[in-house]
């Protein structure tokens, strides 16, 4: 069996030591559309945005966390842990969860430690979840976990793990927002640190079975968690304690986000489907947690 559940959990952990400056976080903003604000037609200089933009009032957007230093250790290198043997072509991002403990700061530098903190068996497949602490001198700064979908890797009766599925929210939601992506978004995003192909080259694509590249399931992440920051929270970044989804379809360059947000007590529940493909689903059990 390519998966040993039990080595993989127990397996020593990766430590590296990770370093972002004003430009990485910049960057990130710029590739998830950052400068402009559709809501209001307005220019780069809008004071909204320049919070995203500009060194002298730059604020973090939480979702930073699952870029900064190049996302390092990364799920490329979890998938190489002791008990972990797998075919890359099987491997999905299944789900994606931070939590903030402090406010990201603009600059810093940290330590990074991943390991593996559970694999379940869904049967068909197996999820590795992907577990990243970072701390600086200061103290924990977030937790950061990947789940992993690995198909054809399930089967051997391990524990199924929790379920991720919430219920779907009644009632109309209380903002829709949409957000167009550009043509150029992912090319701009990958600079952020995610080079796979899939989200540049059109001959890759096609042999992982897609028309044209697509979009990195990070970036509608990231995008959605700006507009529910923009529009719910009074555009305050630190009022965020965590931000989980699931990543539900895929979504390609040129197209327009449909994101739907319901408040709940302390929460606010959000659902993100792609308005040119008739509300096909890209985000789902997506909850942003705040203070």
């Amino acid at each position: 069996m390519p998966i040993d559940a039990a080595k993989a959990v127990a397996a020593e952990p990766r430590t590296g030591e990770i370093a972002w400056s004003h430009k990485d976080v910049q960057l990130y903003h710029l590739g998830l559309g950052a400068g402009a604000n559709p809501d209001k037609q307005s220019p780069a200089t809008d004071p909204d945005e320049l919070r995203y933009t500009l060194e002298s009032r730059l604020h973090v957007l939480p979702s930073f966390a699952t870029v900064a230093g190049s996302g390092s250790p990364g799920v490329i290198s979890g998938l190489s842990m002791p008990g972990v043997d797998v075919d890359l072509a099987h491997v999905l991002h299944g789900g994606q969860t931070i939590e903030l403990h402090r406010p990201i700061p603009v600059e810093g530098r940290a330590t990074a430690t991943g390991r593996i903190a559970a694999v379940y068996d869904k049967g068909k497949a197996a999820i590795l979840v992907m577990r990243t602490e970072v701390a600086d001198a200061q103290g924990p700064l977030w937790t950061n976990d990947a789940q992993i979908f690995v198909r054809g890797e399930g089967g051997w009766g391990g524990d199924r793990g929790p379920s991720t599925r919430l219920e779907a929210p009644t009632g109309l939601p209380d903002r829709t927002v949409e957000r167009p992506i550009r043509e150029d978004q992912a090319l701009l995003y990958r600079l952020s640190g995610d080079w796979n192909p899939l989200h540049a080259d059109p001959e890759f694509a096609k042999l992982a079975g897609f028309d044209r590249p697509i979009l990195h399931g990070l970036c509608t992440y990231g995008m959605t968690l700006k507009a529910v920051v923009d529009t719910v929270l009074g555009g305050d970044v630190t009022r965020v304690r965590s931000y989980t989804t699931r990543f539900a379809g895929v979504v390609f360059p040129g197209e327009t986000l449909r994101i739907r947000m319901w408040r709940r007590d302390g929460r606010v529940q959000v659902a993100v489907s792609a308005v040119e493909r008739d509300d096909a689903p890209v985000l789902a059990d997506t909850i942003v947690e705040h203070a």
